[in-house]
């Protein structure tokens, strides 16, 4: 998707800003009411710290989280008190009508999913289907949650997105967590148009910052991780300066009708048409 002219001639430096930074100081920088959209996948611990799972992970052990030598990051405390500052901070920079998509393993999203209410309307669950079986203790996960929240009463900008998203999971990803710049395009599909500022205080791999980009959008994010920042913020400029994304050169599987969808305007309204009529498919 072509970036609108008016945002190019800003310079990168002003499209882009991506920091090594903990995630509440960084959105405690921002000026209130500064942002459109945030879209994030926090490193939530929840799960970790209270089902205790055997011996870690296949790309690293999480007790070793953030040490010399392991892969794993370390991860968001998230008990309430700490999440409440997270979403406070939230409604602080967003501006009256911003969206929040919030993602949420099924741990999380029981312990802290009601706290989203204290500070913003929650609008929809939405769930992402990855549609391969992944790791799981007991049934094996195929999905993962995103709250749907807004500041204010500003509406999608569009009516033909359902609340089922299809879109494959990254095989080998670069990153521990990293998502498909889809996922994050999907996000924004009804809620950020060029020019709006997209904001990721969990930029991880830095796969929002590459659909806000995609998007003609402006991006702040940050990580906890020096070296997640450094990727992420190569990663972007990578795109920006040559469109090709490094850490995900193919783009992820993406069911139909939703692909379509996704597409520009004129490409979309027979798939949106379809979609009111037939409903999306299950799985």
């Amino acid at each position: 998707m072509q970036t609108s002219l008016a945002l190019r001639a800003l310079g990168l430096d002003d499209r882009l800003r991506i920091e090594q930074a903990d995630c509440l100081a960084f959105l405690g920088s921002l000026p209130d009411g500064s942002v459109d959209v945030v879209t994030t996948d926090p490193a939530y611990s929840g799960m970790n710290d209270h089902l205790k799972l055997g011996h870690g992970r296949i790309v690293g052990s999480w007790r070793e989280a953030g040490k010399p030598g392991e892969k794993w990051f370390r991860e968001f405390k998230d008990d309430p008190e700490t999440f409440r500052r997270f979403l406070a901070e939230i409604r602080r920079v967003l501006r009256e009508g911003g969206h929040l998509y919030l993602m949420f393993d099924s741990f999380s999203l029981l312990s802290l999913g009601p706290l989203v209410r204290e500070e913003l309307s929650v609008k929809n669950l939405i769930v992402w289907d990855k549609l391969r079986i992944g790791m799981g203790h007991a049934f094996r996960r195929r999905h993962e949650l995103i709250v749907f929240a807004t500041k204010g009463k500003r509406p999608l900008s569009r009516r033909d997105l359902p609340d089922v998203w299809r879109i494959g999971r990254l095989s080998r990803p670069a990153y521990p967590t990293q998502k498909p710049v889809e996922l994050f395009e999907a996000m924004l599909a009804g809620s950020a148009g060029p020019g709006s500022v997209v904001c990721d205080p969990f930029a991880g791999s830095g796969a929002s910052a590459v659909a806000a980009l995609r998007q003609g959008c402006r991006f702040w994010g940050c990580d906890l991780s020096p070296e997640a920042a450094t990727a992420a913020r190569e990663r972007a400029r990578t795109f920006a300066a040559t469109g090709a994304d490094p850490l995900q050169p193919e783009p992820a599987r993406v069911e139909p009708p939703f692909d379509q969808l996704l597409r520009p305007p004129s490409l979309r309204r027979t798939a949106a048409r379809k979609l009111i009529r037939s409903g999306t498919p299950s799985a």
